[in-house]
Order: C-alpha cells, then structure tokens, then sequence
C-alpha cells in the first residue's frame, strides 16, 4: 500500500500535501489555568482539605475574516465538583481571555466569570463561557517577501534545494510575528498556581 501511494503522488503535478495557514488566531487553555481547586477555611492546601474543584474543558473557536480585521469567539465549559453537599451553592469563577502575540507576547487580557450554581444535594455543576477577540488581518498575516522564500519552487541542484525555508532566521520571526493565539483559563492567585504545578 505504501508503493502505491507513493507512485500515486509521485504522479501528481502539484504537491497534494501543501496545507493554507489560516491567520486566524488558535485557541487554547494554557497548562496549569486550566484547574482551579478551592480549600476549606483555615486548613492546609492538601487533597484532604478539597472543597471544590473545576477544570475548563471543551474549548472551541470560531473566526469570521473580514477584510481588515479577524474576529474570533473562544467558547469553553466550566465544570466543578464540590465536597459538601448540603444545601444550594451559587459560585462566580474568575476567568482570563487574552490575545498572546508571538508565543509570549501579550497583546490583550480581560478578566470575566462564569458563574455555578450547585442544586441541594448536587456535588457537580457545569455552566459555559465565552470571549470575544479582534485582531489585525495585516498583522495576522506574513509578509509578500516572506511567502515568496517559503514557496519558491527549487530545483535540485540549487544551492538552497534541501535546506528548509524555516532554518532561516528572517522567516522563522516573521512566522513567529504573525501568529496569534487566544488563551483562556482560570485568573489564579499565586497560591493556587503554585498548587497547580506541583500537585
């Protein structure tokens, strides 16, 4: 199977394997804000001491490209089980959306919450949020320049043939440049993010 569909491509006149970068930013919840886990009062931060735990699950995204500008919509779920369970619980989750530029640039941040409401008796609850970002086409974009080193047709024999238009300094910052992504997660006091690493 392997040598047919090898001959097969080898027949193509055009690379099949080539893939189109979309500029819209990718949407994700960074490591260690994706959990928040709330104590008792007073007590130690161990797992004998757990009043509740949520985690952001399901992340999804959406983009509209417009001419000038991207608009992209995070939406995720917020999902918690508490200890106690006796009476009702209405619980506001403090979470983050930035826009990050680059892998550690970042560009925006807003603060919001999603709030849990626990039903007598009910250990679980669930609610849903979202956030909302805009970002530059243009910056979103790599430059003319840029994409003419990355798709250049080389032939063999040429001096560059096997060397990978990414080893190149010049196009790895412009790639880097023009890469946005959107990150949500759980706002974390130092505390709590500490916890997060080390559990």
């Amino acid at each position: 199977m392997l040598g047919v569909a090898a001959i097969a491509l080898a027949g193509c006149d055009r690379n099949p394997l080539i893939v189109k970068r979309s500029p819209c930013p990718a949407v994700a919840a960074p490591f260690y804000t994706n959990d928040l886990t709330l104590f008792y009062p007073g007590t130690a931060p161990d797992a004998a001491n757990v009043d509740l735990v949520a985690t952001i699950t399901n992340v999804r995204e959406s983009c509209v490209e417009g001419d000038a500008q991207l608009t992209g919509s995070a939406r995720y779920d917020v999902i918690a089980r508490r200890t106690a369970t006796a009476g009702p619980r209405s619980l506001a989750m403090p979470v983050f959306a930035s826009v990050v530029q680059g892998g550690n640039l970042v560009v925006s941040k807003q603060v919001g919450q999603v709030k849990l409401e626990f039903p007598t008796g009910q250990a679980r609850a669930q609610a849903s949020g979202s956030a909302t970002a805009v970002v530059s086409r243009a910056a979103a974009s790599i430059p003319a320049e840029i994409q003419q080193i990355i798709n250049r047709k080389r032939k063999p024999g040429d001096p560059d043939a096997a060397v990978d238009p990414l080893a190149d300094p010049q196009v790895r910052a412009a790639l880097r440049a023009a890469t946005f992504e959107r990150l949500v997660g759980f706002q974390l006091s130092e505390a709590q993010l500490a916890y997060n690493v080390t559990k």
